[in-house]
């Protein structure tokens, strides 16, 4: 009897202790990588924020523009991280290795271009990201510094997904973690002029931000040092590993998949951004904090993210497609948890988050309204976002693709412009359309996850 209640109880928690017990372990450094990062956003537009609204939004605009330069690198890194995980469940350390190398080669080449473009176009791409007289010249600024500084962000990006996908996740957090702290430090040095230093404002900000990424940039490199590690040079030197077109075809398989993604996602994004510039500065610099108070959420699901990625990866290598499912449900279920907490947090404390950026009683009232809805958002965001771990660990990502572009690029903007401009919500319509973005993402996965279609595909 005892026995049958165990198995039971086992059933119903997906796995039984030592399933969750591997999940959080997983998990956790994950988590805390994801937070910390998101946490440098929000303390960057906290710190900005001294210098007005008007400094708030500049930063803002950057945000998109600057991830539609990274997409290229995103992509390769949810092909590394999926390709490491699926070769570690089958031993296969040179082509782990191999996946590494390609991936370091192709970001040094790559982000050399999209650096030299972005800094040099600067001025055009801010104004066609919605920049006004009041922002322009701060924006362009920030921007310049960022992008021509991106070579040390991409190639730790790269480095820390083969780390995350060989199921070292504390490297990456130790990275990230120790890369925010320096830009904190270094936003309060520069950005005033604190203890002796220039006051540079938004620049220094941004001078800020690229050193905390060189410095992750040398750790990243320096954690490939050790032998034993799963990748690491040692090991490419001795085995005389070689770039070879094996490992290339199948990252280009994976990433050619979520770089349209990310191209479709960044358009929806930019297509709403556009749209809040036309409410003005005010009601931009209210939705960046929202944003940023999102992605502080978003972190949560991204960390319980690369913890399916790595599980559902590893345990298809290793051909077993129910103990992958299992890794899936357990991490959704750790999800749901996290996401109940913050919903009530912003629901009880969402004007007090406001108090911190503005004194304005105006913005603030945009703030209560809009954490109000991300204590909805929240319990669909982090849900699909690990849903989507799991079919991208598993390289189904022709259907993330697919369920990305529906929701960010066509039901987001569609939304928010029939209920932020036709129906004359503004900003609080706008947030409704994100909260219908998530809604159908959530629906398309959940779907996706049960069918159990992505459990068969091979990479």
């Amino acid at each position: 009897m005892e026995g049958n209640l165990q198995k039971r109880a086992e059933k119903f928690l997906g796995g039984g202790k030592k399933g969750y017990q591997t999940a959080f372990h997983m998990a956790w450094p994950a988590v805390m990588e994801s937070f910390f990062i998101a946490l440098a956003g929000m303390v960057d537009s906290l710190m900005v924020s001294s210098m007005g609204a008007y400094a708030v939004a500049a930063v803002g605009l950057t945000t998109q523009p600057k991830f539609i330069g990274l997409c290229i690198f995103i992509a390769t890194n949810v092909s590394v991280s999926a390709l490491v995980a699926r070769r570690r469940g089958e031993q296969d350390r040179q082509g782990a290795n191999q996946v590494l190398l390609m991936a370091v080669t192709f970001t040094l080449i790559v982000g050399a271009l999209v650096s030299i473009i972005c800094v040099a176009f600067a001025d055009p791409i801010i104004r066609l990201c919605g920049a006004n007289e009041d922002t322009q010249d701060s924006a362009a600024l920030y921007f310049r510094i960022i992008m021509g500084g991106m070579m040390f962000n991409i190639i730790s990006m790269v480095i820390n997904a083969s780390q995350r996908g060989a199921g070292n996740t504390k490297i990456a957090m130790r990275t990230n973690v120790t890369s925010n702290v320096v830009n904190m430090i270094g936003n309060y040095f520069l950005i005033q002029g604190n203890c002796g230093f220039p006051e540079l404002g938004i620049a220094g900000a941004a001078i800020a931000t690229v050193f905390g990424t060189f410095v992750a940039c040398i750790m990243s490199i320096l954690s490939l040092r050790p032998r034993d590690n799963f990748v690491s040079i040692p090991y490419i030197i001795k085995e005389k590993v070689r770039i070879t077109l094996e490992p290339a075809k199948n990252m280009a398989k994976i990433a050619s998949s979520v770089f349209l993604e990310q191209i479709f996602m960044r358009i929806g994004f930019m297509t709403v951004a556009l749209m809040v510039a036309k409410l003005g500065t005010d009601a931009f610099a209210a939705h960046q904090v929202g944003m940023n108070i999102m992605n502080l959420s978003f972190s949560f699901g991204d960390g319980m993210q690369v913890a399916a990625v790595a599980l559902c990866g590893r345990s298809l290598g290793e051909k077993k497609p129910e103990l992958a499912k299992m890794y899936g449900t357990i991490c959704q279920r750790i999800g749901n948890m996290i996401s109940l907490v913050l919903a009530v947090i912003y629901l009880l404390f969402g004007s007090w988050l406001y108090h911190l950026f503005f004194e304005e009683a105006h913005l603030i009232a945009m703030g209560a309204i809009i954490t109000k809805l991300l204590a909805v958002i929240v319990l669909l965001q982090i849900a699909q976002v690990i849903y989507m771990g799991c079919l991208r660990g598993a390289g189904d990502v022709m259907f993330t693709t697919v369920a990305s572009t529906i929701s960010i690029t066509f039901v987001r903007p569609i939304f928010s412009y029939l209920l932020g401009f036709a129906a004359g919500l503004g900003l609080p319509g706008i947030w409704l359309g994100v909260l219908m973005d998530q809604f159908c993402r959530l629906c398309l996965t959940t779907w996706r996850f049960k069918s159990g279609k992505w459990m068969k595909i091979q990479i």
